[in-house]
């Protein structure tokens, strides 16, 4: 029943992430506006905005002009996949602070969903998503610290913030900005405190060249891509983000 739950809570907000990427893309209101088709902006009805189903029997085209809309399924897969695979390999007790933290994880996935999307169509992690991930990383923090009594979750989240966002400020400065853009700093602020600690941090910086390596090569091998093609690196480190959050423990 609980995976069921998450299934169609994570289609849902799934299928919201695409719409909120667009519109705060063309900063338009996500609050009051129903969703629209981009080129004949004419409004969707109920039966366009099922996930998956309807893009699939809409051949991902508008139903009124036509016309390719820019929106993809796989935010609505991959969303409702990573709710059940976090409640099938959390590592710690679904009670107390491990039940505090999963909750605050599910809500943070989906924020990963739409800053992995953002980055992958305009190669900017947007503020307006990235402050809401690390507020909810440093009330992770201390909550934990908090309902383990114990400061070394705090000691362990600076740590943390330290190696990533400290290693992407000293890239960006002595790149100029070339190597990695800003937005990445800022994101390893939280992805510091979500990892814990030094060794995890590490683990998250391995792991997200590792991811990088294995989808970059074969692009590479098939000169579909060159060493000059650029690679947005923020949904690399979002995903090994997960990995480390998941099964770091086994790992380490």
């Amino acid at each position: 029943m609980i995976v069921l739950v998450l299934v169609v809570l994570g289609l849902t907000l799934g299928s919201f992430v695409n719409a909120f990427v667009w519109r705060l893309h063309e900063r338009r209101n996500w609050v009051n506006e129903r969703s629209e088709c981009p080129h004949c902006h004419h409004v969707l009805e109920p039966r366009d905005l099922v996930p998956v189903i309807s893009w699939l029997a809409l051949r991902g085209k508008c139903r009124y002009c036509h016309k390719p809309i820019p929106d993809t399924p796989i935010t609505e897969l991959v969303t409702p996949a990573l709710f059940v695979l976090s409640y099938y390999f959390w590592p710690v007790p679904l009670h107390g602070v491990g039940l505090f933290q999963f909750v605050l994880w599910q809500l943070m996935t989906v924020l990963f969903v739409i800053l992995a999307a953002y980055d992958l169509r305009w190669y900017i992690l947007p503020d307006k998503v990235v402050f809401p991930v690390v507020g909810l990383s440093v009330l992770w923090t201390l909550g934990t610290a908090i309902g383990q009594h114990s400061w070394q979750p705090v000691l362990g989240g600076v740590s943390g913030v330290l190696i990533i966002s400290g290693l992407f400020y000293l890239l960006f400065v002595l790149s100029k900005e070339k190597w990695i853009g800003f937005g990445d700093v800022k994101l390893g602020i939280a992805l510091g405190l979500l990892a814990g600690g030094a060794v995890e941090a590490c683990m998250v910086l391995f792991f997200a060249s590792f991811i990088g390596v294995l989808v970059s090569a074969p692009l590479l091998l098939t000169g579909r891509a060159s060493r000059k093609t650029q690679l947005p690196f923020g949904p690399l480190l979002l995903a090994a983000t997960v990995v480390v959050r998941l099964f770091g423990p086994d790992i380490i």
